[in-house]
């Protein structure tokens, strides 16, 4: 492959130095200013000419998982690569929940681990562990450098794979012996990656069927993924669907793909989506698919999900078209590309016409008048869990960054905060991974450290990674962390409710009653070294929500102590159809669970 693909560096003459020394000159020459990582014997070799290194930025994290997740949300926060690092065995295995996340979640993320001596490969020998083939199937490739010479190549043909094509993680693993030997490093190497040949460019003549299929709809409706916001095509999105005048809706993943604001957006679709997202995917004769994957959580049932509508379906994995739902109009390219080029196919189609959609708008409005988004205030009188984040949102600002864990939190925080820009909602959607908040708002705060960064995490999810928040502290990355705090695991309590008449196993987590309150979030943040603030009551909320964004020496945690009986709805219970659904928001419903 040539240098082209690689970030503009000046070439170097070849200087000898160790394996070691060759990743982080490599990791330098890649543009790379900061990583994470924690180290360990296997990769002890590359952690000496680390602490030499002027250009990059180490955060020592205090757990690998951490390290991974933070490198998800400096990628996902800016579009750039994000990195971690991490010692043989248990701290390489240590990193495979945020691998696997990344993987879902298309993010660009490097993994470099260090491995036991080349001859001592396959004996079991101390902290041993077959990490390439244990992130082979979620990957998008993984290495094995064994020889100091390849590690530049490797580390180069890492970065191409990473951040081109579905952006995804790779794995570098380097035997200890490769980074003590000695080698002649130059820049930039000569690699090859055969059989890897992303399509940017779609071919012209699916975007003039796609165009005219446009031209023809009554019922059209953008079906937006987070492919959008990968590739960095929110603004050419947003003339494409006001030149069309068809509604959009968002996924889980698209949130602030397409502004919140606008007047064509209706919302998150999906199990937990709006009432307009759902039924106008379900009722469309057109779904224009963008950067989505047709995941189970958006149709429900598969074979019952938007029967009467024809599909154009843009994405830049083949491997999605098809996968879940045929298209009509297969198109394989960037998003980007493909945006400006439908643009112009679709004008040039349209003329000085504009599409006649508007018995199909007067349908979606009723809906938007029949079912608004809201909420009930809790019945036991304690704290709403909607109100909340949303407050967090409105005192935050659209330009604000939000890290989400996975739980009812996530959803409220995806249904009440609006988002006006991409890179503004981080969260865990294909993986699902509980713990990914903290230490992703962590890496945000270290890509974008002019924004406000939230977490807003559960009390479940919270327990799992909160030791970031002493990286957090000693590194002068000063996140705030809302703890909604219901004292449960919220989303699981929420099914046992629904479906197994409220037998609550093993789902009470005793971190917010007023007896016992095991452990203390305030006190825990505070031996952080935190700013930690308890909220119980409504009107003290703006006031501690003012307080975390005027705080900016240290992180801020508030425990916000809320209803345990507070429910997300919408929903669409796993494996039914969309059509039909009884929605409600004030009662639990009764519905056939069954495939």
């Amino acid at each position: 492959m040539s240098a082209d693909t690689l970030p503009a560096t000046k070439t170097t003459k070849a200087q000898s130095m160790i394996g070691a020394e060759g990743v982080v000159r490599s990791l330098e020459m890649l543009g790379i200013t900061d990583v994470f990582g924690l180290p360990g014997g296997a990769i002890l070799p590359v952690y000496d000419p680390l602490m030499d290194s002027s250009k990059i930025r180490h955060i020592l994290v205090r757990h690998e998982q951490g390290a991974g997740h933070a490198a998800e949300g400096y990628a996902s926060s800016s579009g750039k690569l994000g990195v971690c690092i991490a010692t043989s065995g248990p701290g390489a295995t240590n990193l495979v929940t945020a691998i696997a996340d990344a993987h879902m979640d298309s993010v660009p993320l490097l993994a470099i681990t260090g491995q036991v001596f080349s001859h001592l490969m396959g004996t079991d020998a101390f902290q041993e562990a077959d990490i390439v083939g244990i992130t082979m199937p979620i990957t998008k490739h993984s290495f094995l450098v064994t020889k100091a010479e390849d590690i530049p190549g490797t580390l180069a043909a890492a970065y191409e794979i990473a951040t081109t094509g579905r952006p995804g993680p790779v794995l570098v693993d380097i035997t200890k012996d490769a980074q003590q030997e000695e080698f002649d490093f130059s820049w930039p190497p000569t690699y090859e990656l055969p059989g890897y040949h992303p399509v940017t460019k779609a071919h012209g003549k699916q975007i003039q069927a796609a165009a005219e299929l446009m031209a023809q709809s009554k019922k059209p409706v953008f079906y937006v993924g987070g492919g959008i916001v990968r590739s960095g095509a929110a603004a050419e999105l947003l003339k494409l669907v006001e030149l069309v005048g068809a509604p959009v809706v968002t996924t889980l993943m698209a949130r602030g793909a397409f502004p919140d604001s606008h007047e064509q957006n209706l919302g998150m679709p999906g199990m937990h989506g709006t009432v307009p997202a759902v039924l106008a995917l379900q009722e469309a004769d057109l779904l224009i698919t963008l950067g989505a994957r047709f995941d189970d959580r958006v149709t429900g049932k598969a074979a019952l999900f938007a029967m009467n509508a024809q599909v154009i379906h843009v994405d830049i994995d083949p491997a999605e078209i098809g996968k879940i739902r045929q298209a009509e109009v297969p198109i394989v390219g960037d998003l980007k590309d493909v945006l400006v080029d439908l643009i112009d196919a679709y004008a040039k189609e349209m003329g000085k016409k504009k599409l006649d959609i508007a018995e199909w708008w007067e349908r979606l409005n009723s809906l938007r008048t029949e079912f608004p988004l809201g909420y009930s205030e809790p019945e036991d009188g304690q704290l709403s869990p909607q109100y909340v984040i949303q407050r967090v949102g409105e005192l935050s600002g659209p330009e604000a960054v939000f890290a989400a864990g996975v739980g009812q939190h996530q959803m409220w925080a995806a249904q009440f905060i609006k988002y006006e820009r991409p890179n503004a909602w981080l969260n865990s959607g294909g993986a699902g991974t509980m713990g990914y908040a903290v230490p992703a708002a962590m890496g945000a705060k270290v890509a974008q450290p002019d924004r406000v960064v939230w977490a807003i995490d559960g009390d479940g999810c919270f327990q799992m990674t909160n030791q970031e928040l002493a990286t957090c502290t000693l590194n002068n990355i000063p996140i705030k962390v809302a703890v909604i705090n219901n004292s449960s695991l919220g989303m699981v309590r929420q099914w046992q409710t629904l479906f197994y008449a409220g037998r609550y196993s093993h789902t009470d987590l005793n971190t917010g009653h007023d007896t016992v309150r095991i452990p203390d979030f305030v006190k825990l943040g505070d031996a952080y070294g935190a700013l930690s603030i308890r909220v119980t009551k409504k009107e003290e909320v703006d006031d501690a929500i003012k307080l975390a964004l005027a705080t900016n020496d240290r992180p801020v945690v508030i425990d916000f102590v809320v209803s345990a009986d507070a429910m997300v709805w919408p929903m669409v219970p796993q494996g039914v159809s969309n059509s039909g659904v009884q929605y409600a928001r004030d009662h639990a419903p009764s519905w056939d669970n069954e495939e």
